[in-house]
């Protein structure tokens, strides 16, 4: 199994901490991660677009001239598509972009974007996060201490509400759970922080 350096919360280091290599040294695919990105963007899709039909523009009730004898082509409402304010062909409408793709395909995806932060040296694991109340300046001193001066995505254990509250104003910084760690968060933030309990959860699940 591979060794990390396990980081106390102000910076100093406590030991080093073993990953399971099914989760965080596995051969990175490309390919699957650009899918998994791919879908969990097109669900942030809101699809709200919408045009009028013939049946939605106001107006065209009545047949704006006799069907025979004017010489005229006939027609049966000035809100037909061919008219000026007339209604839209083939338009766009409401819909769901959102789709999903296989347990397995996710799985490898999220186990590809762990094993990468790994061999580009941006994972940072702290053996906990504890703070008294919930204040900004407090975990600004904790990526001080940890050397972390880029987009950063903190991992948290469950419970812990203050170290979220702490870090919501922070820019540049992002907040999941265990539990929602997902594959476009961790490829849009250059540090991944995990705390060892958060580590523990994910590979439970994963491994």
């Amino acid at each position: 199994m591979a060794n990390v350096t396990l980081y106390k919360q102000d910076g100093s280091q406590n030991g080093t901490v073993e990953l399971n290599d099914a989760v965080w040294a596995i051969e990175p695919n490309e390919n699957v991660v650009f899918d998994a990105v791919v879908m969990q963007r097109a669900s942030l899709r809101q699809g709200t677009h919408a045009v009028k039909n013939r049946s939605a523009v106001s107006g065209g009730g009545r047949k704006p001239w006799r069907q025979k004898g004017t010489g005229r082509a006939r027609q049966g409402s000035i809100r037909s598509p061919q008219w000026r304010g007339g209604g839209i062909v083939f338009g766009p409408t409401p819909r769901s972009y959102s789709y999903k793709l296989p347990k397995k395909v996710r799985r490898l995806a999220i186990k590809s974007v762990l094993s990468q932060k790994v061999l580009d040296s941006d994972l940072v694991v702290v053996d906990g996060l504890s703070f008294d109340a919930p204040k900004t300046k407090a975990f600004a001193q904790v990526l001080a201490g940890l050397n972390v001066d880029t987009k950063a995505l903190v991992v948290l254990e469950e419970g812990n509400e203050f170290a979220a509250l702490a870090a919501r104003n922070l820019p540049n910084v992002k907040v999941v759970p265990a539990e929602g760690i997902n594959v476009l968060d961790v490829v849009n933030y250059n540090k991944l922080i995990l705390t060892q309990a958060a580590l523990q959860k994910i590979e439970e699940v994963l491994a």
